[in-house]
């Protein structure tokens, strides 16, 4: 859960929330064959709840007020890697920060699978 202040009190977003947020900007990129498992727990609650769950292959940490992303995707074949983290990056960067008014502090994008 991600709490910050603001003039009018406290708000609190859980990680459930940003999952599907920067899971839906990502999986709109050009190139995106679909997010990836990125830990053993992640296997296993994949295969109990289905192949696709808000959460999979993202997680969201607050490091002194501003938020860190780590994705793992799984991307297309013969399409230049470099262009699609990019794209991945600006356009989740800008989904986060126009819907909670956090800034991002940092990005990082795993590139587990081609498909």
């Amino acid at each position: 859960m991600i709490k910050f202040y603001t003039p009018l009190g406290k708000v609190c977003m859980t990680g459930d929330f940003f999952a599907g947020l920067v899971s839906a900007a990502a999986q709109n990129c050009y190139g995106v064959a679909g997010m990836a498992t990125s830990s053993r727990a992640e296997n296993v609650k994949s295969l109990v709840l289905g192949s696709d769950f808000p959460e999979k292959g993202v997680r969201v940490t607050e490091e002194d007020g501003q938020l860190a992303i780590e994705l793992h995707i799984k991307v297309t074949y013969g399409v230049n890697i470099a262009a699609i983290v990019r794209s991945i990056t600006h356009k989740v960067r800008y989904a986060v920060e126009d819907a909670t008014a956090l800034k991002v502090r940092r990005i990082n994008v795993c590139v587990d699978d081609i498909v």
